[in-house]
């Protein structure tokens, strides 16, 4: 299918909306052995309480602590002692093979980094304004093979997965690296993604026509 495609705006930004709730503070409160904060403080409060009770820690323990929190249904103890040492050195998004934990860490990185005033690494993510006609079938695997036309050639998507791109095999990846995809109008719509995947200056053309092949599976008789 042939798309026309116009980006209104790409903007790069180190934190997301929603990434954490009152009920996270709380509970992160309570594992780090603060446990007066109350349920009447507010969010805002919460948060500073947090900042100083995470600080009172060497930085692989606060980590080790969150991501036992968050990701220990999905992670061991050894992976989350292994990342927790990893998170200091910015070496998550390039060895650690589950793309579909990327958006967690980014937030978990995020609070470390803003608790610890710089200690991590400070992380980034895209958030890419769009408008795209036809609106019809788009998906995240669409939406990259889209964007596949405008990025750089040194971009990570196109380097990994081009025969994806190219509609020679299934994109399944494209679900954990596009981590919303939210449509805000008849034809437009915003994702947000990490800025290992799409960075703001690897974009090279402001509107342009595309046509995306979709991959079909071959029929087994």
């Amino acid at each position: 299918m042939k798309y026309h495609i116009m980006i209104n705006s790409v903007k790069a930004v180190d934190s997301l909306e929603n990434a954490w709730s009152k009920a996270d503070y709380l509970q992160l409160l309570d594992k780090f052995g603060f446990e007066d904060s109350g349920e009447n403080t507010s969010e805002k409060e919460l948060l500073e309480l947090l900042f100083m009770a995470i600080s009172d820690f060497e930085p692989e323990e606060a980590a080790a602590i969150i991501l036992d929190y968050k990701l220990s249904n999905t992670l061991n103890e050894n992976q989350i002692e292994q990342i927790s040492h990893e998170m200091l050195l910015d070496k998550i998004s390039e060895e650690y093979a589950d793309i579909s934990l990327h958006h967690e860490l980014f937030n978990i990185n995020q609070l470390l980094y803003k608790a610890f005033n710089g200690t991590f690494p400070n992380a980034k993510a895209t958030v890419v304004e769009f408008e795209i006609t036809p609106n019809k079938d788009v998906s995240k695997d669409v939406v990259l093979k889209v964007l596949n036309a405008t990025l750089a050639k040194s971009n990570v998507i196109k380097r990994l997965f081009h025969d994806a791109l190219d509609g020679k095999e299934a994109f399944d990846e494209a679900e954990s690296i596009i981590w919303d995809l939210k449509s805000t109008g008849d034809t437009s719509y915003t994702l947000t993604t990490s800025e290992y995947w799409i960075s703001r200056d690897e974009f090279t053309e402001a509107e342009y026509d595309v046509k995306v092949i979709e991959f079909e599976e071959e029929d087994e008789d």
